[in-house]
C-alpha cells in the first residue's frame, strides 16, 4: 500500500450468495466487489430481487457469504463463529429498519437504551448517552412515550437515535423512509445527512426511492445480483 492510500471501512473481494431449495441452487449475489471508506453515504438501488437487502444483512453480519470475502473495519466478519458475530454487531453496527422494529412495551428511551443493556455502562451513564440520542433526533419531549403513542416519524427518529448509541462504526438503512409519507421522509432523510455531515458517521442505505437515494454522496446499483455502472 502506499503511504497515502487509505484502507475502505467496508471491503468486498469475491462475494457470492445462493440459498440451496432441493436440487435447485438459487443464486442472489455473482462475485461482487465494493469499497465503502470511512465517512461515505452510499445509497444501494435496484429492482425488488436484485439482492441489495441481502447484501446489506452481509456487510452488517446478519448473514454470511457463500463464498468470498467481507472485512469491516479489517475485520474479516465473514470468519467470525455466530456468537462472535453477535458481539460484532452489538459494537460495531447500528440499524435502522424501515419499520422501526421497536419493543412496544418499552418508551422511546427505554428503546434506544436497550442496545447498552449489554455493556458495563453505569445506570447514570447510559442515561446520559440515551439523552444525548433523543436530543440529537429532536424527542426529548417523547422520552417517555410508547411506540403506539409516536408518529411513524416520531418512531424512525428513535430507532435512528438506539442506532447511533453504541457510537458504531457503520450504520445501515434498510429502506429507512418506506414506510413515511413523502414530508416526514424528507425529515428523515435530512436527519441523515446530518449524521453523515457533521458526525461523520459511514452510511449504507438500501432504497428504492430515487429521491432518497440523491441525498446520498454516492449510488451503486445492483441488478440480478450483479454490480452495474
Amino acid at each position: 500500500m502506499r503511504p497515502n492510500e487509505r484502507q475502505p471501512l467496508v471491503a468486498i473481494h469475491g462475494l457470492s450468495k445462493y440459498y440451496v431449495r432441493g436440487d435447485q441452487v438459487i443464486p442472489v449475489l455473482l462475485d461482487l466487489d465494493l469499497d465503502v471508506f470511512e465517512g461515505e453515504y452510499v445509497a444501494l438501488m435496484g429492482p425488488s430481487g436484485s439482492g441489495k437487502s441481502t447484501l446489506l444483512n452481509l456487510i452488517a453480519g446478519i448473514d454470511k457469504p457463500s463464498a468470498g470475502e467481507i472485512r469491516v473495519g479489517g475485520v474479516d466478519i465473514a470468519s467470525l463463529s455466530d456468537s462472535d458475530l453477535a458481539l460484532w454487531r452489538s459494537m460495531h453496527v447500528g440499524f435502522i429498519f424501515q419499520f422501526y422494529n421497536l419493543m412496544p412495551v418499552l418508551t422511546a428511551f427505554g428503546n434506544v437504551e436497550l442496545p447498552l443493556q449489554l455493556t458495563g455502562l453505569s445506570r447514570a451513564e447510559r442515561r446520559e448517552r440515551v439523552e444525548t440520542a433523543l436530543e440529537l433526533v429532536g424527542l426529548t419531549d417523547r422520552a417517555t412515550h410508547l411506540p403506539n403513542e409516536l408518529s411513524g416519524g416520531q418512531q424512525q427518529r428513535v430507532a435512528i437515535a438506539r442506532a447511533l448509541i453504541t457510537d458504531p462504526t457503520l450504520i445501515v438503512a434498510d429502506e429507512p423512509t418506506g414506510d413515511l409519507d413523502r414530508v416526514t421522509a424528507q425529515e428523515i432523510l435530512g436527519l441523515l445527512a446530518r449524521l453523515n455531515d457533521e458526525l461523520g458517521k459511514t452510511i449504507i442505505m438500501v432504497t428504492h426511492d430515487p429521491k432518497a437515494a440523491e441525498k446520498a454522496r454516492r449510488l451503486i446499483h445492483l441488478e440480478k445480483g450483479v454490480l452495474v455502472g
